[in-house]
């Protein structure tokens, strides 16, 4: 089910920070109580391969997302306490050990059900023994979500698991969602902060393609 242009779940979610604290996330309340926008990223698993390169990414991408009042949150179906050990494990080993935004431990799975991004598939319900079965690993694949300052989803994408994302992408989207906000105009493909925009009108386009 496609979120884009409707209200995030509202939704509690344990998270755990760098310091080792396991605490409680709203998502839609952070974006609508603090007027930020929000990015959300859905990772597999902690201690795998692609996973740990998408973590840093974002961590060295931190001050430019900060900049444009953006907070970032990872989240995954991991508990608590599998986080903090990944945390505190050093890059050189696999780790993501100097990442400083919080990360949703969803081991109940309430908020990626309602997402519907879990990896499974052929759900079955045996009669005899009124046991459900499911194929598949039951972790998330690479989802993202873009939430603006009222808790409306802007952009959801959904990578398949050996697929990582490009950071740069993310920040091009919220400038361009941020300049329709602002300027009223619409952006183009391939707008980037700087190029040129457009009226959303016969006129506006027109003119656009006269020029590009």
């Amino acid at each position: 089910m496609a979120l884009v242009g409707k209200k995030f779940p509202n939704l509690e979610v344990n998270a755990m920070n760098e310091m080792g604290d396991t605490f409680k996330i709203n998502v839609f309340e952070e974006a609508q109580k603090n007027g930020k926008k929000v990015l959300l990223f859905w990772y597999p698993k902690d201690f795998t391969f692609v996973c740990p390169t998408e973590l840093h990414a974002f961590q060295e991408a931190l001050s430019e997302f900060e900049k444009r009042n953006v907070m970032v949150i990872g989240a995954s179906c991991d508990t608590p306490e599998v986080h903090f050990a990944w945390l505190n494990t050093p890059k050189d080993q696999g780790g993501i050990e100097g990442v400083t935004y919080p990360i949703l431990a969803d081991s109940n799975r309430n908020l990626a059900n309602q997402l519907g991004i879990l990896d499974i598939s052929n759900e079955k319900y045996d009669d005899e023994t009124g046991v459900y079965t499911v194929e598949g690993d039951n972790v998330t694949y690479r989802a993202t979500y873009l939430i603006d300052e009222e808790g409306v989803v802007f952009h959801e994408g959904v990578n398949h698991m050996p697929l990582g994302r490009n950071v740069n992408e993310f920040i091009r989207l919220i400038d361009a969602y941020t300049h329709v906000q602002e300027k009223g105009e619409v952006c183009p493909a391939n707008w980037e902060e700087g190029k040129e925009a457009m009226n959303a009108n016969r006129a506006g386009v027109a003119t656009y393609l006269s020029s590009n």
